[in-house]
């Protein structure tokens, strides 16, 4: 059996790391390469770079007053970190083609992440999966509470309802070629509240590929009830661990006392 993983999430905006709430605040809280640096060093088995920037403006919103050199766009970004990155890299954001995934894959990652033109263009996960392989093509859900155990997937950044029944979705997904899906709750990101569990389960208890759950952790026990409870194969997060010295050194401690098996 597949060892449990832990997958930081590092959301970028504009070329600057933030930290989200509900998908609609956000909060600066550093420079990617560096935290690039600090996640090798702590033992995490997996790094998601996701690019939230709605715009292209770059060079106008980079703070300036940083010590060191801000990169100007996501594939520099990307290029950069890959140099130091010694883990499996993910990501997505803005991928509308097979030739923006040909540019991430050619810049250093090891699997793209296809969300909002996924459901546009749904033919684009057979696509890329021929091209690139199962196994290296990522479906990234974004799901938001519509009722009592009813919810609904969202695109373009949680702004967009699609009418899509996330389950649905997801069993369809992998049927066109998705290898993995990452499942991010809009009502718990960035609220500290733990993973959506009902929802997490939704979606692991019907389809068969790994699922990464996202969105909420506020403690180290959120991370084992995702995959004890919730089913997911691989957790991830992205607040939680930015403040914390060895932050994913102590998750992974705790995973493993709570009897997960994962590398440590």
């Amino acid at each position: 059996m597949l060892k449990k993983r832990l997958a930081p999430c590092l959301l970028l905006q504009n070329g600057q790391l933030v930290k989200s709430l509900k998908f609609s605040e956000y909060q600066i809280v550093g420079n990617p390469k560096v935290a690039i640096q600090y996640f090798n060093a702590w033992s995490v088995d997996e790094i998601i770079f996701l690019d939230i920037s709605k715009t292209k403006e770059y060079q106008k919103l980079i703070r300036t007053d940083y010590n060191f050199k801000m990169l100007e766009d996501f594939v520099e970004i990307i290029k950069e970190c890959a140099k130091t990155c010694f883990v499996p890299l993910a990501a997505g954001g803005g991928i509308k083609s097979v030739d923006d995934m040909h540019i991430l894959f050619k810049s250093g990652v090891d699997k793209i992440i296809i969300n909002t033109m996924a459901v546009r263009n749904p033919s684009l996960i057979t696509e890329a999966a021929r091209l690139f392989g199962s196994q290296a093509v990522v479906v990234s859900i974004d799901a938001k509470t519509i009722g009592k155990d009813k919810y609904e997937v969202f695109i373009n950044h949680g702004t967009e309802a699609t009418g899509l029944d996330p389950k649905s979705w997801a069993i369809r997904a992998e049927r066109l070629g998705a290898g993995e899906i990452f499942l991010n709750s809009i009502d718990r990101d960035g609220t500290l509240k733990g993973y959506d569990l009902p929802l997490l389960k939704q979606i692991t208890n019907k389809v068969n590929v790994p699922v990464i759950a996202c969105g909420g952790v506020g403690n180290w026990q959120n991370l084992v009830d995702g995959i004890k409870i919730g089913g997911a194969s691989a957790v991830s997060a992205a607040n939680i661990f930015h403040f914390t010295e060895q932050s994913t050194r102590h998750a992974k401690k705790f995973m493993v006392d709570a009897g997960l098996d994962v590398r440590f």
